[in-house]
């Protein structure tokens, strides 16, 4: 690889994808590889520029930022043979964590290395904003998740994790059980539920294990469904998910699918902690959908 298009979102982590471009490209040319630096000004800026580098037959797309602009990056490369890298300067940074990248030097180390592996996505159709249909590498989530995602999204400061649990808090005080209708490969059920999550990797919400037997490459979509528990039951929950052990507890259910229809009423979907549209949502594995730069050594459910 000779160059390399580097999108970079350079408000993300209070401004660190600003201060971090220098240094990245400095490696990058001290390693060979020209990158070609674009600072995004909006998401929609962020957006045409990937799509842009990728029909232009780009040797390789890396994007620099939080959650957000991974979700840019692979939904521009998805179903092509660009790969991908991943630079975490977010305050999340879920999907470069469950590709094993947990900090940028990390991403930078795979991208300079030139490795780059196949993983699988999810493929999601329906009444998506912006119309089309939508790739996820992460969580596609419903219901209690998706209320306290919105509610972190519109606070006033932004502080990761802190935020995600301080919307946790003041959501948990009006929440009620959702009626579901879900078709898990074909099958019916129709239930009530916290929160139902829709899993290619398995983090979300800044490090939250919400599918603790995720595999990148298993062709498979992990569903982790919270049944109805009390509100200081779920509180205890949360804490949890986020520690290296499986969690087993009556309220969690773990399901494994090649593709999930999730509907219910006053739901808005989200995905990689973006706004994704409105259920009914149909949710399918795809297999090998993207490239990314990486070894062989990517994370797995049931490792930290």
């Amino acid at each position: 690889m000779r160059t390399l298009t580097l999108v970079v979102n350079p408000e993300a982590g209070h401004g660190s994808g600003r201060l971090l471009t220098p240094r990245l490209e400095a490696s990058l040319t001290q390693a060979g590889i020209t990158p070609r630096t674009i600072l995004a000004e909006t998401a929609e800026h962020a957006a045409q520029a990937c799509a842009a580098a990728v029909a232009d037959g780009a040797e390789g797309l890396a994007v620099v930022g939080g959650d957000g602009m991974a979700h840019i990056g692979l939904n521009a490369a998805a179903m092509t043979d660009v790969p991908v890298g991943i630079l975490p300067a977010g305050t999340g940074n879920d999907f470069a964590r469950s590709l094993g990248i947990r900090h940028w030097r990390d991403g930078l180390a795979a991208i300079i290395g030139g490795h780059t592996r196949a993983i699988d996505l999810t493929e999601v159709t329906g009444a998506l904003y912006g119309g089309g249909r939508r790739f996820v590498g992460c969580v596609v989530s419903t219901g209690f998740d998706e209320r306290v995602n919105f509610r972190a999204n519109n606070a006033g400061v932004d502080l990761g994790a802190l935020s995600y649990l301080g919307a946790v808090l003041a959501e948990l005080r009006q929440f009620r059980p959702l009626r579901y209708r879900l078709v898990i490969d074909g099958r019916e059920r129709v239930l009530d539920a916290m929160l139902v999550a829709v899993a290619n990797a398995g983090y979300f919400g800044g490090g939250i294990r919400i599918a603790p037997r995720f595999d990148l490459t298993d062709g498979l979509l992990d569903i982790t469904i919270v049944h109805p528990v009390s509100r200081g039951r779920l509180l205890t929950l949360f804490p949890r998910l986020r520690g290296r052990n499986f969690v087993k507890h009556p309220a969690l259910e773990y399901l494994r699918a090649t593709s999930v229809v999730v509907d219910a009423p006053e739901l808005h979907g989200m995905a990689d902690g973006e706004p994704l549209g409105r259920p009914p949502l149909t949710c399918t594995a795809a297999p090998g959908a993207l490239r990314v730069f990486g070894t062989g050594d990517i994370q797995r459910g049931g490792s930290a």
